[in-house]
């Protein structure tokens, strides 16, 4: 259409209100002739001038998904079609509903360049909503969430500052979208709205320390003198939490139970993995530890942090920090009753400083509960090496059983009973089973010593029990001794057949 026959159009629009179909569909196509062709000035113009508000209200919303996609356009600068965008007259509602189908509809590639630039828009037009502000943010961060959770985590320093996918962007990106927000909620009274907003920067904060939070290797020592993105968004997700008024004791140890009974077991499992990773940045990396109330006792941190903890079992840290609070020998037997502590032995499957961890929390316990703790692990641990380290600490706490009543005299030597024996009998494989034989060996020696030079009345039991274990311990030496002899006895002859079969085919080719 040539231009003086659009001018015509336009003036007749501006006496009418009428709109017909064709009309919409002359705009739409003016509008994305001026679009494509990069004339965003004139159709600025257009669009702000103050006799063409009535037709931009009732036409405009069609030119909103080809401006949007002119946005994401990295050719050209979006600052005009933003400014379009801004000037546009039409539904919040509905700009916002096409700006979060774009989200969606991310290109699985360029995640973090689509959501950077969606993010400004979506906050401009959020800050222009009112009563429907808080559902619109809660499905912004969602639909936000839902890209961002699908890129890779970085597992070193070397790959967050290369940043190949763009997490650590998208991180930096969301906490400025979402920082107007928070100070609203901090500035408001606690009304309905706010209310409805603060829920939905919870959920936020909560769905951030699991995805992507639980995955980051965060490091203090080297986040203090070198530039994070990820220790930063840790810290702020932290501090953003403080702004809303939510209690950190309250979200870790009194979660609302009442109300996760109406929630699906999959969300409930993923709410204790974001607790699980707010435990390990408070305890461990000792972020927003300052605002932490200092009237909990350790044993409680550490009863509560329990079930956390095992979700963390390839991180010992958080249990290494609640242990180190916890003063020696102080740990109750009641403890041991409760499900979390149940999992403790499972922390030796990780070797290294999960055997740290092991030791330590053995050492919290007092007298009553190692001696509890020892009797069932030998019962159930089936494992040699955690045998040996038990039958270890035995004979650590005969030495100091002067302050201790539990290793000593008749409790002493029931638990010896149940602990210097050969868990199969006279076919205990004493090749697997070495590390226990021999320090139970060490046990028995040192304890006849001891009795020896001062009596505390167990000679005889002992006697007994070593005479057992030792009678017990010679015909499975004796039988592992004929065992092998008869396997080697074998092989030898596999071996001769083995050679004899190699000398018949090399003469058969002669």
């Amino acid at each position: 259409m040539a231009a003086n026959q659009l001018e015509d159009v336009v003036q007749r629009w501006r006496t009418t209100e009428d709109f017909k179909p064709e009309d919409h569909e002359l705009f739409l196509n003016a509008g994305h002739t001026c679009i494509a062709q990069g004339d965003y000035t004139q159709l600025l113009d257009f669009i702000k001038e103050e006799a063409n508000q009535h037709i931009v209200r009732s036409m405009g919303s069609g030119l909103l998904p080809a401006l949007v996609n002119e946005v994401l356009r990295k050719d050209r600068s979006p600052a005009n079609c933003q400014a379009i965008l801004n000037q546009l007259i039409c539904s919040v509602k509905e700009l916002l509903d096409i700006l979060l189908q774009q989200v969606e509809d991310t290109d699985p590639n360029a995640i973090a360049d689509t959501i950077t630039v969606l993010m400004p828009l979506i906050q401009s037009v959020l800050l222009r909503m009112s009563e429907s502000k808080a559902h619109g943010l809660a499905l912004a961060l969602d639909s936000l969430q839902k890209q961002i959770s699908k890129l890779p985590v970085p597992y070193s320093h070397k790959q967050e500052q290369e940043d190949v996918y763009g997490l650590c962007r998208c991180c930096t990106a969301v906490l400025t979208f979402v920082q107007p927000f928070v100070q609203e909620v901090k500035n408001q009274d606690t009304n309905s709205m706010a209310t409805k907003q603060r829920a939905a920067l919870l959920k936020f904060c909560m769905k951030s320390l699991r995805e992507p939070l639980l995955q980051v290797q965060l490091d203090r020592e080297a986040n203090m003198t070198e530039i994070s993105p990820l220790w930063n968004f840790a810290t702020e997700i932290m501090a953003i939490l403080a702004v809303i008024q939510q209690s950190l004791p309250k979200i870790l140890f009194y979660p609302l139970r009442g109300k996760e009974d109406t929630i699906s077991e999959k969300d409930a499992f993923h709410l204790n993995e974001s607790r699980a990773c707010m435990a390990y940045l408070l305890f461990v990396q000792l972020i927003a530890i300052e605002v932490f109330p200092a009237v909990f006792s350790p044993v409680f941190v550490l009863q509560c942090n329990m079930e956390y903890i095992n979700l963390l079992l390839s991180r010992c840290d958080l249990h290494v920090k609640c242990l180190e609070r916890v003063t020696d020998c102080s740990l109750p037997v009641e403890l041991l009753e409760l499900k979390p502590f149940h999992e403790v032995p499972k922390v030796c499957s990780n070797r290294g400083k999960s055997l740290v961890v092991f030791q330590l929390f053995i050492e919290k316990l007092n007298g009553e509960a190692k001696h509890t703790f020892f009797r069932r692990i030998m019962k159930t641990s089936h494992h040699a090496g955690v045998e040996s380290i038990i039958i270890k600490n035995i004979k650590n706490q005969v030495e100091r059983s002067y302050d201790d009543s539990w290793f000593e005299g008749t409790p002493l030597i029931s638990l010896l009973r149940e602990t210097l024996i050969l868990p199969q009998g006279h076919e205990t494989d004493l090749l697997h089973g070495m590390d226990r034989v021999m320090e139970s060996l060490n046990l028995l020696r040192y304890l006849l010593i001891q009795e020896r030079k001062i009596s505390t009345g167990i000679w005889t039991d002992l006697c007994h029990i070593a005479d057992s274990y030792t009678k017990l311990l010679r015909l499975c030496l004796s039988m592992s001794k004929s065992y092998y002899g008869t396997e080697l006895k074998r092989l030898r002859e596999d071996k001769k057949i083995k050679a004899k079969g190699n000398t018949c085919f090399v003469s058969f080719l002669c």
